[in-house]
């Protein structure tokens, strides 16, 4: 009865992500959470293969980042950033630092992905406008991107078949070349990269960067493209003066079989956009990496201060829990969980290729996405329940099913995942 009510007040009252409050979307309710289950109002036991959004890579309720927050909070819980400092945002910053490419010395703490995505955006801007170029203000980037769902994000994610075609008329109007579309190195032709290349050409003198999500377009379709691709971009960039901003948010710390996507391309972007995974999915926080240039260019006005500074920035208890998940993640075999889940993958998604009604099975890391030829949002009023059903909690969007488990998964409960995939294919066919 306590749950009825709940979901019935919650259903009234309360927005979930991209979902209506005229015809609320189905909702469950969880009580706890630990390893890789979820534990819900009425009892049941489900397997996450969504990693919380895709920052849980740790599972939850884990004891290391369960202490860390503990002590943090014993300390502080928060302080302003501005003209004050404290132990576990140089650490944080430290270690990201160190686990990053070389160039990338400087950070800045966001409160969110989005909002890093924002600072990108502002430095690359201001990097132009105080040496005197006020006209580079647009962005170069490509379709099937998303970068988030504040303004400026939203205006260098897909403009048609993104989620904010509703907004185009207010956004700042960007420039999209195709999508890539080139899966493997070996498969590369010039031709892959042309109307990039042209759009570059035709706006180097308005273009202050390009900005674009490394090897994987993740909310925008789950797309996979090679590391070629990327290497042609930074190129581009160099050739024709312009900064690159690589949005690792979904990528970052592992999830594609390396630290970074960008490693796979041995290439280092200008700035650096992570988040989600940075506290092992405990609570928000996200940060933008530069370069010793980038921050030399903002300063050439003579001032060098960069314009933005939400509340929460650099937050302590976030910081330290970033700190200790981290650290998590590089004493871990994360390489060897990440091969093994991508193998998995591979061997358990394959077989639906030959289903009716699936596209296309692909994976990547420690992503698994199954494409139908037909969209699944129409059967949320009943899917949701079906899959809670299988055991699992698994959230389609558009004609998209896929999966992005915690590291720390066994087979088990992955090949779990997988036949439910299976089993949501059957009964979407029926």
């Amino acid at each position: 009865m306590k749950n009825n009510k709940n979901l019935n007040f919650d259903s009234q009252h309360i927005w979930h992500p991209y979902s209506s409050l005229v015809q609320p979307s189905v909702i469950q309710e969880v009580l706890s959470a630990k390893g890789v289950r979820l534990t819900l109002a009425d009892g049941r036991e489900i397997i996450d293969g969504m990693s919380s959004w895709w920052s849980t890579i740790h599972g939850y309720n884990h004891p290391r980042l369960n202490q860390a927050a503990k002590s943090q909070i014993d300390q502080m819980s928060h302080v302003m950033f501005g003209g004050l400092t404290h132990q576990p945002a140089i650490d944080l910053v430290r270690k990201l630092v160190n686990m990053t490419a070389a160039p990338l010395q400087y950070a800045f703490l966001a409160d969110s992905g989005s909002i890093s995505v924002e600072v990108a955006i502002k430095m690359a801007i201001q990097y132009w406008f105080a040496q005197g170029f006020t006209h580079k203000q647009k962005l170069l980037t490509v379709r099937n991107g998303y970068h988030g769902d504040s303004f400026g994000a939203m205006a260098v994610s897909d403009p048609e078949n993104g989620m904010h075609s509703m907004f185009a008329q207010v956004l700042p109007k960007h420039l999209f070349a195709p999508a890539p579309t080139c899966r493997r190195d070996e498969d590369w032709q010039d031709s892959d990269i042309s109307e990039f290349r042209q759009l570059l050409i035709d706006n180097q003198r308005e273009v202050a960067a390009v900005i674009i999500e490394p090897l994987v377009q993740g909310a925008g379709g789950m797309r996979f493209y090679c590391p070629e691709y990327l290497r042609q971009v930074r190129a581009l960039c160099d050739q024709y003066d312009v900064l690159l901003i690589l949005d690792e948010i979904a990528t970052g710390f592992g999830r594609t079989g390396s630290l970074f996507a960008y490693e796979q391309a041995d290439i280092c972007p200008d700035i650096l956009c992570v988040g989600k995974a940075l506290t092992g999915g405990y609570m928000t926080l996200a940060a933008t990496m530069c370069t010793d240039k980038v921050v030399k260019g903002i300063a050439s006005d003579g001032s060098g201060a960069l314009m933005h500074g939400p509340t929460f920035m650099g937050n302590p208890l976030a910081c330290r829990v970033a700190c200790e998940s981290l650290d998590l993640l590089m004493e871990s075999d994360w390489q060897g969980q990440v091969k093994a889940i991508e193998q998995q993958l591979l061997d358990e998604l394959s077989p639906y290729q030959s289903k009716e009604g699936v596209k296309e099975v692909r994976v990547k890391g420690a992503i698994g996405v199954v494409e139908l030829h037909q969209p699944v949002d129409q059967y949320m009023d009943w899917l949701s329940d079906f899959i809670v059903d299988q055991g699992v909690w698994i959230r389609p969007f558009r004609n998209l099913i896929y999966i992005m488990p915690p590291y720390i998964i066994n087979k088990a409960d992955l090949a779990k995942l997988t036949k439910a995939i299976g089993a949501v294919i059957d009964r979407l066919s029926l």
